[in-house]
């Protein structure tokens, strides 16, 4: 199962729809891990030494350090962008979809959006 870190301005009502369908996916958020306001690339770090894939709202700079990431050849296990606009219902499924069916590897280097269709 993938492993996630959630970014500071994450939907909390996602995350609890996905515990509740499955308590087991593993997801961590930035508050609880003492980095609040910290920035992108010390998130993208973090979840680079940690092996977590970021999930976030922001659609307009976390994308350019994951992508400046990989540019350099640092480790970046995977980002994907999660559009407000879509219902909540969608996020969690294609979350639960990602975090069981996707394999821990599958999304190194790169940047993707929900929803999946």
């Amino acid at each position: 199962m993938l492993l996630f870190v959630a970014d500071e301005n994450f939907n909390n009502d996602i995350l609890r729809g996905v515990w509740r369908r499955n308590p087991g996916v593993d997801i961590v958020r930035v508050q609880d891990i003492g980095l609040s306001g910290a920035d992108d690339a010390t998130v993208l770090e973090w979840a680079a030494q940690q092996n977590r894939i970021v999930l976030t709202h922001d659609v307009t700079t976390l994308s350019t350090f994951a992508y400046e990431r990989v540019d350099s050849e640092q480790h970046m296990p995977g980002v994907f962008e999660v559009n407000r606009s879509i219902p909540m219902s969608v996020a969690i499924d294609d979350i639960l979809l990602l975090a069981e069916c996707s394999l821990a590897d599958e999304w190194v280097g790169q940047v993707r959006y929900l929803p999946l269709r």
